[in-house]
């Protein structure tokens, strides 16, 4: 019973599944890292500056003249048709042969992921991710009350000796987890691209136990030199579920993302996606087809590689200046970079002093379920620009060297 004095009168109402609920670390440093002052390598923005701000104006008068009683309207659950062909011209550049019947447009990749999550994982489930991972997998996973078992990777991603005996560890135990999330191009935290040869066995050895992969990829054109090997979904369609969002080869404002997924998935994922929002906004969806049916969007694509490129590009030489004697992954791609601190050095606990030195990073303890990565952070070059990303490494080989002396 509770009465009017109580601090939290609703505390023992929330169902059990709510533990499971927390702000993630990355977004706790969002109201630190927006602080001019501050140089922020910690939250992974796109630069939306580079976006040519007169085709999407352009965009959004065309859908308000033209089709401005149907963007204003309910929709299907599905996603609008012509959207949804579109999607299967942008994920054809990557080699993925689809048919719209099979998509499912939701507001944006992380809203595909936690339907996913609703329509398969019971309290107790088990989810195999890399370790590490994408944090806000982890709380999607959390708050279905899933336990997250991480399988190692390394420079070439995830090690296809390492999930088998996670699976053969766990099947023994009578424990075969529901599904397998991976980001396997330009992994969110780690940089890393799962090497072509892996990417079969890693299909293979899901195949054998029965594991539905599910296939995060925000970042699968943004690369640099050469593009990373094929998606996953292009060697197996029936085994595997694709993730895919315009959040950053257009902008995250705009909320759209999808899921391309086998039959009965994707029927499924229609009626969850009806029961959570009841129908993507249609608004947003014909604004994208629109910048796409009119834009040179693959060019503006290619505008942001050497955007990124250029940022990826300042952030290791810095690296290799001021801390030369640690080491990091070196990406194709994406956003990320992974640095491993020296021995002693705890990237949790050292966040607040470098917060104070005026720069910002995301420990590595964030993409762990266990805790794990203590001695890691994740740095992102997608958003400062070059000169900001060179002072604020500066700025961070000044706080690390501060905690080694102090070891």
């Amino acid at each position: 019973m509770t009465g009017p004095s109580d601090p939290d009168p609703w505390q023992g109402s929330f169902a059990t599944r709510t533990a499971g609920l927390s702000a993630s670390e990355v977004r706790a440093l969002f109201a630190v890292a927006s602080r001019p002052e501050v140089v922020s390598l910690a939250g992974g923005m796109p630069f939306v500056s580079a976006l040519p701000m007169d085709l999407l104006t352009g965009a959004i008068d065309r859908t308000m003249r033209e089709r401005g009683a149907e963007a204003l309207q309910y929709g299907s659950g599905q996603g609008t048709p012509d959207l949804r062909q579109r999607i299967v011209d942008v994920m054809a550049l990557e080699g993925i042969s689809s048919s719209a019947d099979d998509i499912v447009v939701t507001t944006g990749s992380q809203h595909a992921l936690e339907l996913l999550a609703k329509l398969f994982l019971d309290p107790g489930d088990i989810v195999l991710a890399e370790g590490p991972t994408y944090v806000t997998a982890l709380v999607v996973f959390r708050s279905y009350q899933a336990e997250v078992r991480h399988v190692a990777m390394d420079a070439h991603g995830l090690v296809p000796a390492e999930l088998r005996g996670c699976l053969d560890s766990l099947a023994a135990a009578g424990r075969l987890p529901k599904l397998l999330y991976t980001v396997p191009t330009f992994n969110n935290p780690a940089g890393v691209t799962l090497a072509a040869e892996r990417r079969r066995e890693i299909l293979a050895i899901a195949a054998e136990f029965g594991v539905l992969v599910v296939e995060d990829n925000p970042y699968g054109l943004l690369y640099f030199d050469a593009p990373p090997p094929n998606p996953l979904r292009s060697i197996d369609a029936d085994g595997v579920v694709y993730l895919g969002t315009f959040s950053k080869t257009l902008a995250p404002g705009v909320r759209v993302g999808w899921a391309l997924a086998p039959p009965s998935i994707r029927d499924k994922l229609i009626l969850a996606n009806e029961a959570a929002v009841l129908s993507p906004s249609s608004f947003t969806q014909i604004i994208v087809n629109e910048y796409l049916a009119s834009a040179d969007w693959k060019s503006q694509i290619a505008t942001f590689r050497g955007v990124y490129r250029e940022r990826r590009d300042a952030l290791l030489a810095a690296l290799q200046e001021h801390v030369p004697d640690l080491s990091w992954t070196v990406p194709d791609g994406g956003f990320y970079v992974w640095l491993t601190l020296p021995d002693g050095v705890d990237s949790k606990e050292m966040l607040p002093r470098a917060v104070r030195q005026l720069v910002a990073y995301t420990p590595g303890t964030a993409f762990f379920a266990d805790g794990s990565g203590g001695r890691n952070i994740r740095l992102s070059f997608s958003y400062p620009t070059p000169e900001f990303i060179r002072e604020g490494i500066r700025r961070l080989a000044v706080v690390i060297r501060s905690e080694q002396a102090q070891r």
